[in-house]
């Protein structure tokens, strides 16, 4: 999925926010805690991280420090408090996988990605995890997952092709944008 990073801007983003924290609040009247991470995967969610200026809205509409907020985001695994990919891979380094060859898949979609372990593609599309310690399918090793799709026995000779599908699919997406864009603005000229 590829992230609309610019409704950072959007008033009606905020509005958006302001409300999903008021539903979370009255779903959770006693405890704000408890309406944190789902607004926290909200906000991760929308734009693949958390960004600061979210975590000084959410402290401020829950009533809570912003260091509390922050806490909590850079905690979970799952929450991110720099920009990632569109897509994040994790291969596999557990002992099942790392002795099947995973650090060669590894190694081969850095090099086609011309990035390293824990860093994300200049054109936001992919984020290579830097800790993927165990992916929990032992039995198909190696494995690397790329959001939610689990790709088992993979070969460093068939990263290009895996990788090759989630490029085709961003520029589908991108290109689904563009039309809606087009269009809108036609309507707005009629």
């Amino acid at each position: 999925m590829l992230y609309q990073r610019e409704a950072l801007d959007s008033p009606q983003w905020w509005q958006g926010l302001d409300e999903m924290i008021e539903r979370e609040r009255e779903a959770n009247p006693d405890s704000w805690q408890t309406a944190l991470i789902p607004v926290l995967h909200y906000v991760q969610d929308c734009f693949g991280y958390v960004p600061a200026k979210a975590i000084n809205h959410v402290a401020q509409a829950l009533g809570v420090p912003a260091s509390y907020v922050c806490g909590v985001a850079s905690f979970y695994s799952y929450f991110s408090l720099e920009p990632r990919g569109a897509y994040t891979i994790s291969v596999c380094q557990g002992t099942a996988c790392f002795v099947r060859g995973s650090q060669s898949v590894l190694d081969e979609v850095c090099r086609q990605l011309d990035v390293k372990p824990g860093e994300t593609t200049p054109d936001m599309l992919f984020t290579v995890s830097d800790s993927a310690r165990c992916l929990g399918a032992c039995g198909q090793a190696p494995v690397m997952m790329i959001d939610d799709d689990v790709h088992a026995n993979v070969q460093p000779n068939e990263v290009q092709d895996i990788l090759a599908g989630y490029i085709a699919e961003a520029r589908r997406e991108m290109q689904a944008r563009e039309e809606l864009i087009e269009i809108d603005a036609r309507a707005q000229h009629e």
